[in-house]
């Protein structure tokens, strides 16, 4: 009698597998998720899963349960769960939601869910749970671990800049002290400065080298608020003032003063100071010009230069990890993978216009603050 009701269950449900299906997704539509996925998405390995199912029911052995499961429908389903941003409490309600969908669509049919059938469907339904839960886990895990790392990296490679700006002026104040003053106090602060300053740019380097592999689709959080964008670029000129005398390169702000950017200050700051330094780096004896804009729905935002210039094959590329700035030219090419990040975590777009041997021009946008109007 037990083999008979295991095969009328499995019969039932290959039988009654759409409409099943659809009972289901009615229901899971509810959970915040799932509400805006097309049928193919919501569904994903639902369907394999009840054919497994089936399968378990036609041999009765719990046995076969756990090989039928591992390597098949659960573990892609918490991944592709996981993708979609369901949480993991959402995952675990609909494989329940599919199980009491089962019972409600048997006890319609006259089969009442007891003995063996019952103890099969649980089991193939919590087997199902577990590795669903235990992929999308170890994903989710490794996936906080990759953005912290890539963190990590992208606040190394932006403490570049700063570091050898403090190392350039520690070595200006040195050649500046009188021979007769190298004993003083002074002179040996300015030498322990220096040491310090190398070492951490020793360490900043190691970090980046360790992580250029990272992807740039992290999430950024962002606390925007309005200020004035002149000061934020006066004074990051005068920090990269350093780093520009080295080349004789003039830094020149032409952001208009009455400009206000609604946007995350430390974040843009970031921005600029990556343009800003790629540029520098770039343009001995030449100029850097930092402006902005108005424009009907954006802020905009540019860098210019008339330094070497991108060659015109590395232009649809040049913001792509480890393209720009070569490590024999003592970059990893992070820099404007940062500045790609940060400004469409903003929801802006950035570009940029080049001619090798004439300049380049970095531009940016970052949308207008909610409810505002131009003021152009």
């Amino acid at each position: 009698m037990s083999e008979e009701n295991l095969n009328k269950l499995a019969e039932l449900i290959r039988r009654e597998r759409d409409n099943l299906l659809s009972r289901w997704r009615s229901q899971v539509r509810e959970l915040p998720s799932a509400r805006n996925l097309e049928i193919p998405v919501l569904n994903d390995h639902i369907p394999a899963l009840l054919d497994e199912l089936v399968a378990a029911l036609q041999t009765g052995s719990s046995q076969t349960i756990p090989e039928a499961l591992v390597e098949s429908s659960p573990p892609a389903h918490g991944l592709q769960r996981l993708q979609e941003a369901f949480d993991i409490q959402e995952v675990v309600a609909e494989y329940n939601i599919l199980r009491g969908c089962i019972h409600d669509f048997a006890a319609n049919n006259g089969l009442r869910l007891q003995g063996e059938p019952f103890h099969v469907l649980n089991r193939v339904l919590d087997q199902a749970i577990g590795l669903a839960l235990q992929t999308y886990a170890t994903q989710q895990a490794l996936e906080v671990q990759r953005r912290r790392e890539e963190y990590l990296a992208f606040v190394a490679h932006d403490l570049r800049t700063p570091l050898n700006a403090v190392s350039l002026a520690t070595r200006v104040l040195e050649l500046t002290f009188p021979e007769r003053s190298a004993r003083s106090e002074s002179a040996q602060m300015l030498k322990t400065l220096g040491r310090n300053v190398k070492q951490l740019q020793a360490l900043v380097e190691k970090i980046i080298e360790e992580n250029t592999n990272l992807r740039t689709e992290t999430g950024v959080k962002l606390e925007r608020r309005d200020f004035d964008l002149w000061p934020l670029v006066e004074a990051l000129i005068h920090d990269l003032r350093p780093v520009a005398g080295t080349g004789s390169t003039q830094l020149i702000n032409r952001v208009p003063q009455n400009l206000v950017a609604f946007a995350d200050a430390s974040l843009l700051r970031r921005v600029f100071q990556n343009l800003i330094a790629n540029a520098i780096k770039y343009t001995p004896r030449g100029k850097v010009i930092i402006g902005a804009r108005e424009l009907e729905d954006a802020l905009e935002c540019w860098v210019s230069d008339n330094g070497a210039g991108i060659p015109e094959d590395q232009l649809e590329k040049v913001f792509d990890e480890l393209v720009s700035g070569a490590p024999e030219e003592g970059g990893l090419g992070l820099g404007l993978a940062i500045v790609k990040t940060f400004v469409e975590a903003h929801g802006g777009h950035v570009r940029v216009e080049s001619k090798e041997g004439f300049g380049s021009k970095f531009c940016f946008t970052l949308p207008r603050k909610p409810g505002e109007e131009s003021l152009s």
